[in-house]
């Protein structure tokens, strides 16, 4: 029998070879309650990934077993009685242990990736497990694996296009002029998991955050393709120029949303690309736009993946800035409607509303302002995996506590991610119908990104000093009159709202 994990739901995970099951071999699925009473998640995360796997369950028909249990251990008790089985290697530290810890399993390769994580661990060691930088890991996988090259080299002789996809919103733009997202239609599995997740929460078994439905995300592997095909052929052209940029009217731009389909492994890396790639070559998409989106999975997914492994499970635990305060009860609850900030009560209200913001909100709206109040790095994490329905362990493990929250000191990048309010107002619409002034430090109208900002390196002024890609603004700090007062204000601030 070969058991299927929740996130393991494209066909790929079900080839021979590398500890696959063989042709027609029985099928496990665990569907466990504990789960969700161990971390309040958002509701449209759960819906999503109960719908995923039931969806997923019905497709292979009599040759699965679908287990509803309390546990993965009392499923896989239940569902064996002690038989051998296989596993792919999973994808987070905790359920790595129990696999390990069960003795008729046996964990083969992970799969749903593109790099074995012994070839990145050979690279990082030849780098003595430090400067691991994305931009020479990146490199490295293009040339390994012929991704966008022409012969040795990049197309289009340069490795990195960012230069070209650093625009901001249109000017009097309330949204990007391109199609629609593929959205899926819900079905009767739909229907049944939203009436399970209102009897877990009427009867107190669970609790959530956020608000559920529609479903906003492919639950099957023919609604992953559907996406998949709609980005390729309509959006992605798009992609490339607005990727760092933000409409409040318009929280998708044209991203792919597609990392929740990736996440549950309903898309294979690989196809992603190779389909953006087809596009370029026959000049269907611009190489700018291709080459961003291949950098988002080959580049940034990939890198994170292997990061999340080769740093090991301690790496949770570091906090360098030494941030220890709890995230306050308005972000946990999501409650956008007691934010004045615009910027942050609109990407809050996306969270609160779908599970999902892009790229740019996570960090220098959301992140950012985390790292600026001196958040615990490790709740700020938690919450990032519950809130957003492509969160796992593996996923914001790194992200937050390397990128965003500069926890580990500059072992992942070589800078934190924040800015004041200047930021936002090139990069977004958000700033114009603000109560706060991006250009203020103190006062009624006093942006918190920017008083949080001069705040934040105020604090950390001896750590980040010696950092050469923030030094100067950390030496401007003696030059601001009304240092003081940004810290009476930020002191008197606390967690409030802002």
């Amino acid at each position: 029998m070969h058991w299927l994990f929740g996130d393991q739901l494209g066909p790929h995970f079900l080839t021979s070879g590398e500890a696959g099951p063989a042709h027609e071999s029985p099928l496990l699925m665990i569907e466990a309650r504990s789960v969700f009473r161990r971390r309040r998640f958002h509701r449209a995360k759960a819906h999503l990934v109960l719908s995923a796997m039931r969806h997923r369950a019905a497709e292979l028909g009599d040759r699965v077993t679908y287990v509803r249990a309390d546990t993965y251990r009392q499923g896989l008790d239940r569902a064996t009685r002690g038989r051998p089985v296989n596993v792919h290697h999973p994808t987070s530290h905790a359920a790595l242990r129990l696999v390990e810890s069960l003795p008729h399993v046996t964990v083969g390769p992970a799969r749903g990736f593109l790099v074995p994580p012994g070839d990145f661990a050979a690279w990082a060691d030849g780098h003595h497990g430090k400067h691991l930088r994305q931009e020479a890991f990146y490199h490295w996988v293009r040339r390994g694996l012929g991704l966008l090259m022409d012969g040795d080299g990049p197309a289009g002789g340069r490795w990195n296009l960012d230069h070209d996809n650093r625009e901001p919103p249109p000017r009097d733009a309330r949204t990007l002029p391109v199609a629609r997202p593929y959205r899926p239609r819900e079905d009767e599995t739909d229907e049944e998991v939203r009436h399970d997740l209102d009897r877990w929460e009427r009867d107190g078994d669970v609790s959530f955050v956020g608000r559920d439905g529609p479903r906003l995300f492919p639950a099957t592997r023919a609604e992953a393709r559907r996406a998949l095909h709609r980005f390729v052929e309509h959006r992605l052209a798009t992609f490339g120029p607005y990727e760092d940029a933000m409409l409040g009217d318009d929280p998708v731009m044209s991203h792919s949303l597609l990392s929740s389909s990736l996440n549950l492994g309903l898309l294979n890396p690989a196809e992603c690309i190779d389909e953006a790639e087809k596009a370029w070559r026959e000049g269907r998409a611009p190489l700018n736009s291709v080459e961003g989106f291949v950098r988002q999975i080959a580049g940034w997914r990939e890198y994170v993946w292997q990061l999340y492994w080769y740093f090991g499970d301690d790496y949770r635990r570091s906090n360098t800035l030494r941030h220890t305060d709890p995230l306050p009860d308005w972000w946990n609850s999501l409650d956008s409607d007691a934010v004045r900030a615009n910027c942050l009560r609109t990407v809050l209200a996306q969270v609160r509303d779908t599970g999902w913001t892009h790229h740019i909100p996570r960090l220098m709206v959301l992140g950012s302002y985390a790292l600026q109040r001196g958040w615990d790095p490790a709740a700020v994490t938690d919450w990032f995996h519950r809130s957003f329905v492509d969160g796992y362990d593996w996923v914001m493990l790194p992200n937050v506590i390397g990128m965003s929250q500069y926890a580990d000191g500059g072992r992942m990048t070589t800078k934190p991610y924040t800015s004041g309010g200047a930021y936002m107002n090139r990069m977004s619409d958000l700033c114009g119908p603000c109560d706060y002034r991006p250009g203020e430090r103190t006062g009624e109208h006093a942006c918190p990104y920017t008083a949080g900002y001069w705040y934040f390196l105020d604090r950390h002024r001896d750590l980040l000093a010696g950092n050469h890609r923030i030094a100067q603004p950390v030496r401007q700090l003696d030059r601001l009159a009304d240092l003081d007062d940004v810290r009476r204000q930020e002191d008197a601030r606390g967690d409030e709202p802002p």
